[in-house]
């Protein structure tokens, strides 16, 4: 299906005088006008058309856009022009496009113009054979084929070696399937793998990642500078040893510090020359290639020169044995001398003199000495032989199968000091992998110089593909023709010994073994320069994306840009490697950093695939994410197979990275496909939530924390934020909402400053959750509709945290405290736990600590278990850890306090929850007079808020007549006083704006109705002939509260109550039903302050609101009296379900 589109070109019209061309026409949108602009034009602008990350498309100055629309055929759209480009200027600056690679070129190219103008910037122009394929050659073969792999094949035989090459081989090449989906799907920056994974897996995880990648190539340095030292020392100048071995016990640890010593002043050298100037580094680029393809030509000539005449190398065996060539010359014990026989200098290596009749060692009187030859050739069938493996122990001698041998006795002790060829280390397969493994790495090499291509998208996959497919013929053919043409001793003789200290790999070598001995010299010097060149920008680019704070300073370098802290540090890095001191130990170790980065870059691909994100449209379409998926679970087990304890290292090493990236690094908005996995797996679990309900064992407090800001969008009371997070952990969904008035198109801005406010406190708060900021009409809206919209599928709030109102009786329009009260009716009526604190300004921050102390809970009604939860909760914090619980419950006349004490014990070790239970007993008593007046004060109060609602001179007068009568009851009442204040404590003792109470006296409300609660309302009684109101039973039992429904009326009669009354006729018309109401909140909130006046926290039920509207004036009076006296308090009141069980 093609797919055209078309570009319509609108040519604005030229006005008389004017000879400029419009807006649309410039063929220059960014001002570059070739060469007559170059003058006038600042040093500072750029026409290469280089793009930021952040602005993919153009740049523009705001200059231009000022000039950028003046045409008249778009005036439609002359509002999107102020933010969208055109599309003209859009295909214009794509054309422009172009990319310099951040790396070694940019810094020659910085020091040939110094001093003068910068050079225009030529377009890159390598294809894919100079740019990919040759660079991913040099970087694949290396110092392992050369000195490794001869002896892989003589251990692990012709067909395990072909397991492993395989295997390895097939790494790299799903490897390279991924990393070519990922270079194509748009373009890569200079920066290669480490850009790839980052941007397509996160910071976390291309910081992680990029660093293991970095010591990966680090110790690779370290490694073909150890390979360097080894060819020098033991095939090119042996005499430059330093420390020599008096005895053959003491050559490994003299090789191994003449490898420290000499690799200290190589790695000097190379770094100095780094340092110097990259230019000579790339310019001898050329030549190390060179060595290498010639050092590989040479030895298939040799393979095929071979088959019809082998070369010359000729072993010596006593017995079975090899033997090593260093001590003697002749391969024989007599030799003939004129007339005579005479002994060698064989038979001086094993006897005691060089007389015949010598004491010789036993095994070398039993056994003759055999001569063979070491390279039979392609044709003599010898491949047979080195099929199978022939796996080693540490200092046993390499022997032949196959050849006539006496042993010895077992008693007889081995000697070291005889002239034997012995195996210097214990091998086994998973070690063998581990050494072969960095044979096959180098295929980023071409991703590396995605700046430097012509046509990156093409050449990076057709490139990196052929280069391994190449080098994977080559290393499979190795093994075969190894195994094919040289001895089986000769491959296990890792040093060559007994072919007189040749490099075994050079003996097949044609014309002669020192083209392999110097080619393998300069391929390993040039590899490890090229190290130390390319893992300090790599540190650079990671230091200067700012996501590893520690790392910052590695991103500064010289003026030109080199990186000169990140090339410090790569090389202490590196004389770590170097201070190991031995190819084989520092092998498994880069081995597990080049895994993982593998394994990651297969993941990116995998996860990008299977998200589907519409941005995954690479260009490479030979790909699939179970190719991916398998390649990371073969890097995966590879890493395992070469060395566990490694691979658990590097990635204890990854997961620290990771962790700190994410706990102090920067926060970077990359579109990575980790995102879109979060985002596909919060969809799934969302989707699983909505089955059903959670179940009582897994709920916990789901909290909308509702905050007031100020004017200037601060968070008022951030102590209901500590308390958050004192409550939530770290765990559940918390989510801190708030509301303010006018409509969203006027107030946005302040909604954002408000949202970006609460999202710092909860940072210093470590509040874990989400912020949500409603622009409504009016508070009252707002907060239904966070009530109701809050959350997102089954991840919904439960509980509501809210503050208590401060100073709501001062309010002019007393729309605080109706407000509160719809609030608690909303929750009642969505079944949502309410959590009201008072005093807020008194609870503790999270830096405090409470070294004593005890959380109170009153437990007066059973709401589900919120109020066993909620302490059990918090001392999970440090804040309250230390407190201890207790737990008090009500007792009436008829309840049996020690079986209720029995009863909640238990009832608690059920729970698994550790308290001190009481059970204060509350018997019946007389209405106090203290309760009269508290009654009569509100409903006072009750009645002059009714009448704000009149017009301003009708409030007036009412006010004026409702306190001359008051104060003419009140001096019946109490002659001593004449003024009777309405001073109820405040939450805030110490709120300087506070303003005095108007001192006016509120006549009584002779019709205010009786007091239902949504909750059975404690201690009411029948009036009359009325019916009961539906009470609630102040006990902690069910029971309780239908044997009270059956009860007679109190000791307090009606009679009572009137005799009473003919003694204060003020008293008389006052609402029974408040009374009551009043007498029971004064009677608790008595035994709360009497018991709990110490406590750290007092924990107790939230009496539900009047169901109808016309007491809610009366229902902040009693919360205000049950809780007078008290410093924190927190009123809880269930959502109507269980929270807590003791089952299992």
């Amino acid at each position: 299906m093609s797919r055209r589109f078309t570009v319509t070109s609108l040519s604005p019209m030229v006005h008389q005088g004017s000879s400029s061309p419009g807006p649309y026409l410039d063929p220059d949108p960014q001002g570059c006008r070739g060469e007559d602009a170059k003058g006038s034009r600042g040093s500072e602008d750029s026409c290469d058309g280089n793009p930021k990350e952040s602005s993919p498309f153009i740049n523009s100055t705001d200059s231009e856009k000022g000039k950028e629309y003046d045409g008249k055929n778009m005036a439609l759209f002359e509002e999107e022009m102020d933010t969208s480009p055109m599309v003209s200027s859009l295909l214009s600056g794509l054309a422009n496009y172009t990319n310099l690679p951040q790396g070694s070129r940019e810094h020659e190219e910085a020091e040939n113009n110094e001093g003068g103008k910068k050079k225009p910037v030529q377009a890159p122009r390598m294809g894919t054979f100079m740019g990919v394929y040759l660079p991913c050659l040099q970087n694949i073969f290396g110092v392992i084929l050369f000195l490794r792999l001869t002896w892989v094949v003589g251990i692990a035989g012709i067909m395990e070696s072909f397991c492993m090459v395989f295997i390895c081989c097939s790494c790299t090449m799903l490897t390279a399937i991924s990393m070519s989906a990922i270079a194509t799907n748009g373009v890569v920056p200079a920066g290669g793998s480490y850009y790839m994974i980052s941007r397509s897996l996160g910071p976390e995880f291309g910081g992680a990642v990029g660093l293991c990648f970095y010591l990966g190539t680090t110790f690779a340095g370290a490694m073909y500078i150890l390979g360097t030292i080894e060819i020098l020392l033991a095939y090119i100048f042996p005499a430059m040893a330093i420390f020599k071995a008096e005895d053959a016990s003491g050559e490994a640890a003299a090789l191994l510090n003449n490898m420290r010593v000499y690799g200290t002043c190589v790695l000097t050298c190379m770094a100095t020359v780094v340092f110097v100037g990259v230019k000579y580094v790339n310019k001898f680029a050329l030549v190390f290639l060179g060595c290498v393809i010639l050092s590989i030509l040479a030895i298939y000539a040799g393979v095929i020169k071979s088959a019809f005449d082998p070369p010359n190398f000729p072993i010596c065996l006593l017995g079975n044995r090899t033997l090593s060539r260093h001590g003697f010359d002749i391969c024989a014990k007599l030799a003939w001398e004129g007339n005579e026989t005479v002994t060698t200098k064989l038979w001086g290596l094993f006897c005691s003199s060089r007389f015949l009749n010598a004491t010789c060692d036993e095994y070398f009187t039993r056994n003759n000495v055999t001569e063979i030859q070491g390279i039979p050739g392609a044709a003599s069938g010898l491949i047979k032989e080195n099929l199978w493996s022939s796996y080693l122990t540490k200092g046993v001698i390499v022997e032949k199968h196959g050849m006539p041998s006496i042993p010895l006795p077992e008693a007889i002790p081995l000697n070291l000091d005889q002239p034997y060829v012995f195996s210097d280390m214990t091998s086994y397969f998973t070690l063998l992998v581990g050494i072969y493994f960095p044979s096959v790495t180098g295929i980023m090499a071409g991703s590396n110089r995605s700046g430097d291509l012509r046509d990156a998208q093409k050449s990076i996959p057709t490139g990196t593909i052929l280069a391994i497919a190449t080098t994977s013929a080559v290393y499979i053919s190795s093994v075969v023709l190894f195994g094919a043409c040289i001895e089986g001793v000769v491959l296990r003789d890792k040093f060559g010994e007994a072919v007189n200290g040749n490099l075994v790999v050079g003996t097949l070598a044609w014309p002669s073994p020192w083209v392999i001995v110097i080619g393998s010299f300069f391929s390993t010097c040039g590899a490890g320069l090229q190290s130390l060149t390319g893992a300090p920008r790599l540190l650079q680019a990671i230091s200067r994306d700012g996501i590893v704070p520690f790392l910052r300073v590695f991103g500064h370098g010289k003026a030109n840009g080199e990186p000169t802290w990140a090339l410090l540090l790569t090389a202490c890095i590196c004389e770590i490697g170097i201070l190991i001191a031995s190819l084989d130990e520092v092998a498994p170790i880069l081995s597990m950093f080049f895994l993982m980065c593998y394994m990651f870059v297969n993941l990116a691909c995998a996860v990008q695939t299977l998200l589907r994100t519409p941005n995954w449209r690479p260009r490479f379409r030979y790909y699939h994410w179970t190719l991916s998926f398998l390649g990371m679970s073969l890097c995966l087990a590879l890493m395992f197979i070469c060395s566990w304890y490694y691979a658990l290292v590097a990635m204890l090493i990854a997961g620290l990275i990771y962790k700190y990236i994410e706990y102090r690094g920067a926060e970077k908005e990359w579109g990575d496909g980790i995102r879109g996995l979060s985002l596909s797996a919060a969809r799934y679990a969302l989707l699983r939530l909505e089955e059903g309900p959670p179940h009582t064992k897994n709920w916990r407090p789901q909290l909308l924390v509702l905050v007031r800001v100020d004017q200037d969008q601060n968070v008022v009371h951030p102590q209901l934020l500590s308390l958050t997070s004192q409550l939530k952990a770290g765990k559940g969904l918390t989510i801190v909402g708030s509301v303010l008035e006018g409509t969203f198109l006027d107030n946005h801005p302040q909604a954002q400053r408000a949202e970006e406010s609460i999202r710092r406190l909860m940072e210093a708060e470590k509040v874990k959750g989400f912020c949500q900021v409603v622009i409504s009409s009016n508070l009252r809206d707002g907060v239904s509709h966070l009530i109701q919209s809050g959350g997102l599928g089954g991840l919904q709030h439960n509980t509501v945290l809210v503050g208590w109102p401060r100073n709501w009786r001062q309010k002019e329009d007393h729309q605080t405290w109706r407000n509160f009260i719809e609030l608690v009716r909303e929750t009642t009526a969505g079944h949502l736990a309410l959590l009201v604190t008072k005093n807020v300004s008194m609870f503790p921050g999270n830096p405090e600590r409470f070294s004593e102390g005890s959380i109170d809970v009153w437990w007066i009604v059973h709401d589900g278990g919120m109020l066993m939860l909620l302490p059990f909760l918090l001392k999970h914090h440090k804040v309250w850890r230390k407190c201890k619980m207790r737990i008090f419950t009500v007792a009436q006349m008829d309840d049996n306090s020690i079986q209720m004490k029995k009863d909640l014990t238990t009832f608690l070790y059920h729970l698994r929850i550790t308290a001190e239970v009481e059970v204060v007993e509350m018997h019946e008593s007389d209405i106090s007079a203290y309760t009269y007046e508290k009654t009569l004060v509100m409903e006072q109060r009750s009645q002059i808020l009714k009448q704000m609602h009149l017009t301003k001179n009708e409030r007036e007068r009412e006010i004026q007549s409702i306190t001359d009568e008051s104060r003419g009851s009140i001096r019946r009442k109490n002659p001593a006083n004449t003024r009777l204040r309405l001073n109820v404590p405040e939450e805030s003792a110490g709120d300087s704006e506070e303003k005095p109470e108007e001192e006016v006296q509120l006549i009584h409300d002779q019709s205010a109705p009786s007091f239902p609660s949504s909750s059975p309302s404690p201690g009411e009684e029948p009036e009359g002939g009325e019916a009961a109101p539906e009470k609630v039973h102040l006990t902690w039992t069910k029971d309780k509260v239908v044997a009270e429904k059956n009860k007679g009326p109190s000791p307090v009669s009606t009679e009572g109550i009137k005799d009473f009354f003919s003694m204060k006729p003020e008293w008389e018309n006052l609402n029974q039903s408040n009374v009551r109401r009043m007498h029971t909140a004064v009677r608790l909130n008595e035994a709360i302050v009497k018991k709990s006046q110490d406590a750290k926290l007092v924990l107790l039920n939230m009496p539900g609101p009047p169901r109808n509207r016309k007491g809610d004036e009366n229902y902040m009076e009693f919360l205000e009296v049950l809780t007078e006296h008290l410093d924190r308090v927190m009123l809880v009141r269930g959502g109507g379900r269980e929270v807590i069980t003791i089952y299992s």
